[in-house]
């Protein structure tokens, strides 16, 4: 399914029958009825009685079928209201006291990674939290551009902030609108589906030409105090989520990717000390 068809989708509304919506997720992990039906060891004919309502599926179906469609815990509980039973996933705030490990957690990574720099961002991108090293690489950005929510995809794309100073511009947008299109594809999330057309918007270069052979990861190049700051990232997820905020977190970290970037991290922190 592309973004468009999804935008599509969810303009035209929520389903509000299980079949339906069952359908609707089965039809976007590509797999045909006899595909879901061998996966969740039920017969094709008993899911087609689902999809089209002429069978209840029980609670445990509908959660096994969920689980076998990838579909995010947010709305596994809306595949259950829909059936007729109560959510499953409960969704606290990080200041949950039941949340205290898992945001000590956090914390710790982000803490850990400095020198470098991290932060953790919510299901469409908004800032949660990051370490004291994001702060001096913001330092030429608006402030309205920084006002809460910060949406961090946002403010790589925009013009007035980081798009200007990043030196590789067409290919790190670039693969940070493809994981964004992979995400909008797995969830059919209008706030996804919005910010993904809210980005293409933006003038960005197309990339002019293949990555190099070499190449291992796209790096992030950006312009800071006259010289190149260089990182590759890598994303961290909670293993095994039951809570709807824990399942939608991720925590991105940056590594220096020369000696040069990785200098000037040691001594941007030491000043902050």
């Amino acid at each position: 399914m592309n973004t468009r068809t999804a935008t599509v989708r969810a303009d035209e509304g929520t389903p509000t029958l299980i079949g339906e919506h069952l359908r609707q997720w089965r039809l976007r992990r590509h797999l045909s009825q006899l595909d879901l039906a061998g996966d969740a060891e039920i017969s094709a004919r008993h899911l087609s009685f689902v999809e089209t309502g002429r069978a209840a599926p029980s609670r445990e179906m509908v959660l096994k079928l969920a689980e076998r469609l990838n579909v995010p815990l947010r709305e596994r509980n809306v595949l259950l209201v829909a059936a007729g039973f109560a959510p499953a996933f409960p969704q606290r705030s990080l200041d949950d006291p039941l949340l205290k490990s898992a945001r000590a957690a956090i914390d710790l990574v982000l803490r850990a990674h400095e020198p470098n720099p991290a932060l953790a961002y919510d299901r469409h991108w908004n800032l949660v939290s990051a370490n004291r090293m994001v702060t001096p690489l913001l330092r030429d950005v608006p402030a309205r551009l920084l006002a809460p929510p910060i949406n961090i995809l946002r403010l790589a794309f925009h013009p007035e902030a980081l798009a200007a100073r990043t030196v590789n511009v067409a290919e790190w947008c670039g693969h940070l609108l493809e994981r964004l299109h992979r995400q909008c594809e797995a969830t059919a999330d209008p706030g996804l589906i919005r910010l993904y057309q809210e980005l293409k918007s933006y003038p960005i270069p197309a990339r002019s030409a293949p990555l190099p052979a070499d190449n291992v990861a796209i790096p992030f190049k950006l312009r800071f105090g006259g010289e190149v700051l260089s990182f590759i990232s890598a994303t961290m997820i909670f293993g095994t989520p039951i809570d709807i905020t824990l399942s939608e977190l991720a925590l991105e970290t940056f590594f220096p990717a020369d000696e040069l970037t990785a200098e000037r991290m040691r001594a941007m922190a030491a000043a902050l000390a």
